[in-house]
């Protein structure tokens, strides 16, 4: 049967265990599609926006293997407001035009757009049903990254200060799952409950 709803869009913070949230919508037969991950793809070597990011920032820009040099392209946009809107102009439009691809290509069902970056692009806002944000404390954020990421604490911070607000997102939600504390368990217990809520059988 199909169902009511058939797109949600999934954001969160860094540390956020946004993660871990598609991955349990996904165990409930939803289909993913990760601008993180599509993202990474763009730019890995040979990849696809690789000569207009070498055109605009440089050859600088690329590792030795040739892949984007992820450490010094951070550091710039957080330098360099012109560079960061550089960068978007150069894979936003890429990354939409294959996350739409891979919606088309996915089975009648409901798709996860996963987008860490919603509050920036609207087009994701208007393209959704349901927009669910995962979110948690600052500090909660700031431990979780350390932990996986070995990044020191001002380093966090900064990656943090770059993204929405707390405040802004929860402001685009359709619903919020405050993922602070919770067991894996209670956590999967709450998303079983919003696929309940929002994924229902269209009326014949």
């Amino acid at each position: 049967m199909t169902s009511t709803i058939q797109t949600i869009c999934l954001t969160g913070g860094i540390g956020s265990g946004k993660s871990t949230v598609s991955a349990l919508l996904v165990a409930h037969g939803a289909t993913l599609v990760d601008t993180d991950a599509i993202a990474h793809a763009l730019t890995v070597p040979g990849g696809p926006a690789m000569p207009a990011l070498r055109q605009r920032f440089g050859d600088d820009v690329a590792d030795a293997h040739g892949a984007l040099d992820r450490a010094r392209m951070r550091a710039l946009v957080f330098s360099d407001a012109d560079a960061k809107r550089a960068l978007e102009a150069i894979l936003h439009p890429m990354i939409g035009a294959e996350a739409q691809r891979q919606a088309a290509a996915a089975a009648d069902g409901v798709v996860v757009f996963d987008v860490p970056l919603l509050n920036a692009t609207s087009h994701w806002r208007a393209s959704c049903q349901r927009i669910l944000v995962v979110d948690c404390s600052t500090e909660t954020q700031v431990l979780r990254v350390m932990a996986r990421s070995g990044w020191p604490d001002e380093q966090v911070r900064r990656v943090i200060a770059q993204q929405a607000t707390r405040t802004q997102r929860r402001a685009l939600a359709d619903a919020v799952l405050f993922n602070d504390g919770l067991t894996h368990a209670a956590l999967a217990a709450e998303v079983a409950q919003l696929w309940a809520n929002w994924i229902r059988p269209a009326p014949v």
